[in-house]
């Protein structure tokens, strides 16, 4: 069972990773996240960004110190079980969309729920309610409904792939979203009409994000922000 009450969202300490054949690292020695929370992080290119998030979601494991999410310290899972921990519990946004071309944005969707029995539950009790839960999100995002079910996905433009894969990572209210810079191919007003539809969906499913860009000018969005520091190492600084 997930604790939830005063425990920490994410919760980060003495954490340290090394890339393998480099002197590089990225150091992060205490970083939490409350439920619910809204956070942005910012840096420059290269400045392990990426890294972070990876390390977030236990795509990647530390090489020293400790990543706790909802209570469970990362480093006692195994990578299976971390697998199946993000994908009942965490809605990630890659900065390439990962999605399945030869799929309708609706079927893609739904692959959040097919990898999560908890998010499927939440997201609905029969298919035909998970479909439908798939249909609200993608209109809420702005996707026209002639193209979520007869479309191709690998047909769509990148906003509107975009707005697939957000609504991937948020069928079935997962506690936490990971957005890595998916915005970075907009213009600012697409950008800043898809951060406000974004952060609805989360605030309805009360659900905390950690949102990374190298914009600054995204901040005004979120509750807290923060910075990563110069490569090769990198600190948080509030």
């Amino acid at each position: 069972m997930i604790p939830y009450g005063e425990v920490p969202l994410v919760s980060c300490r003495g954490l340290q990773f090394k890339w393998p054949g480099s002197d590089a690292t990225l150091t992060m020695d205490d970083f939490s996240v409350a439920p619910g929370e809204r956070m942005f992080l910012c840096g420059p290119s290269g400045s392990g960004k990426s890294t972070l998030l990876g390390l977030l979601a236990g795509v990647m494991t530390a090489t020293r110190g400790e990543v706790t999410v909802l209570g469970v310290p990362l480093s006692t899972l195994s990578a299976s079980q971390r697998d199946h921990f993000r994908a009942e519990y965490l809605g990630y946004i890659f900065q390439q969309f990962n999605l399945l071309p030869f799929l309708s944005p609706v079927e893609n969707v739904l692959l959040g729920c097919a990898w999560s029995p908890v998010r499927a539950h939440r997201a609905g009790l029969t298919r035909q309610a998970q479909r439908a839960e798939a249909l609200r999100l993608l209109d809420a995002l702005g996707l026209v409904a002639q193209l979520v079910e007869r479309s191709r996905t690998g047909s769509l433009s990148v906003g509107q792939q975009q707005r697939v894969a957000v609504a991937r990572a948020l069928i079935g209210g997962p506690q936490l979203l990971i957005a890595d810079e998916p915005t970075s191919a907009l213009d600012t007003d697409s950008r800043d009409a898809f951060l406000r539809l974004l952060l609805a969906e989360c605030t309805r499913h009360g659900t905390g994000v950690i949102f990374v860009s190298h914009d600054m000018n995204l901040a005004r969005h979120f509750d807290r922000a923060a910075a990563l520091g110069d490569y090769p190492s990198s600190q948080m600084v509030a």
